[in-house]
């Protein structure tokens, strides 16, 4: 909010531009993670760009896995490396069970080991429920819940036969609880996640491994351009934002930096919503 309270506008939260991406620096704690590495998947816009940015401020050595945009992930990389940060991009897609090794692999060929894992990858497919097809499916479960399910095993393994602890964050989503009609695969993707977090989350604490997920609601970013331009719509979202705002990429990489430090090393199981208050206040969808 501003000094008068006035809530600030969409245009005020350019996605992706160099104003968030200073914000995911500015209120970083200073070595709070040094020493250790990240693999942020996703990461090469968005909200995982954001959290690369931010753990990298902090001191990790980050991985910034991408798919589709080499130059995005290039830019997180070269914005890190120009504030003293260390950031590899790896290309894998988290379907693909060699693509996962490959990544782990070469994670630890390059800096001996991995501490933090954020699994970001996310895509959704709006249809009627009778409408949906099966590829559109599979390509939903796939990335956001099959990939995030093997990447996180490729991931402990390591950890367990090293008897190193860990930390693992999902970027889930409001909607892991909340209805979201005409997206019933990512509902349905999202809804897992949360149960495979509250299952690892009881069987690798033992491993001193904790788990948790992130639940956004409506975020400035890259991929919501089509209702940052549609005034209507976007109103009509706003007024159900007790904040009366969206909120920023830089504002989730925040709480994951909290969530993957030391400091929360006594958290585990849980869902954190970043929403402005969206999930007790909406009245429709």
């Amino acid at each position: 909010m501003t000094s008068d309270s006035t809530p600030p506008t969409p245009s005020s939260q350019p996605p992706n531009q160099p104003t968030d991406i200073n914000a995911a620096r500015k209120f970083a704690v200073p070595n709070r993670l040094a020493g250790k590495v990240a693999i942020i998947t996703g990461a090469s816009s968005g909200i995982g760009q954001a959290i690369g940015i931010r753990l990298a401020a902090e001191g990790a050595k980050v991985v910034i896995d991408y798919v589709g945009r080499p130059e995005g992930a290039d830019d997180t990389c070269q914005v890190i490396a120009q504030s003293g940060g260390t950031a590899i991009a790896i290309q894998a897609d988290v379907t693909r069970s060699e693509d996962i090794e490959r990544l782990v692999a070469e994670t630890y060929r390059r800096f001996g080991r991995c501490d933090i894992l954020v699994n970001n990858a996310g895509v959704e497919k709006g249809a009627d429920f009778w409408d949906v097809t099966e590829a559109d499916y599979d390509l939903v479960l796939n990335v956001n819940l099959k990939g995030a399910f093997f990447l996180t095993q490729a991931f402990v393994k390591r950890l367990i036969d090293s008897k190193q602890g860990g930390r693992i964050i999902n970027i889930s989503s409001v909607h892991e609880d909340m209805v979201f009609p005409h997206f019933d695969s990512y509902s349905a993707s999202k809804g897992g996640l949360r149960m495979l977090m509250r299952n690892l989350a009881v069987s690798l604490g033992p491993h001193n491994i904790t788990v948790n997920n992130v639940a956004p609601g409506a975020i400035v970013t890259p991929i919501n351009k089509s209702l940052l331009e549609n005034k209507q719509q976007l109103q009509a979202l706003l007024n159900n934002i007790p904040l009366g705002r969206m909120g920023t990429s830089s504002e989730v990489a925040g709480l994951v930096a909290y969530l993957v430090s030391e400091e929360a090393g006594y958290v585990t199981g849980s869902t954190f919503i970043i929403d402005g208050g969206l999930i007790r206040n909406c009245h429709e969808q």
